[in-house]
């Protein structure tokens, strides 16, 4: 199931409600106003630096070889592995890395 966001739901409220034609005017400015702030968002400083951190990664592990975080996280250069894993956990859901479990310890691939 698709997510309902606020835009969304004011869309089917403004097609499917029979309201006056004032309240009809104020939902569609605020859905405009919804729709204008989803596109106009740019990444925060630390979203850049974990785009970066990725690369980083995936270069690490192109060799093909599979590692457990503590050894990528030495690999890349950082000191957090609450970092890295949490970004191990969103190359994994983008299919860029591969996860895998060997006598309770999780190793990585490059998908």
């Amino acid at each position: 199931m698709e997510k309902m966001t606020n835009v969304k739901a004011l869309a089917y409220a403004i097609e499917n409600g029979n309201f006056p034609t004032e309240v009809t005017e104020k939902l569609t400015a605020i859905k405009t106003s919804f729709e204008n702030k989803s596109t106009n968002k740019k990444p925060t400083a630390n979203q850049v630096e974990n785009e970066g951190i990725k690369t980083a990664i995936l270069e690490f592990l192109a060799d093909g070889k599979s590692r457990t975080a503590t050894e990528i996280m030495k690999g890349v250069g950082l000191e957090s592995i609450q970092k890295v894993s949490a970004l191990l956990s969103q190359l994994t859901k983008a299919q860029k890395v591969v996860k895998t479990t060997d006598k309770k310890k999780s190793l990585f691939t490059i998908a």
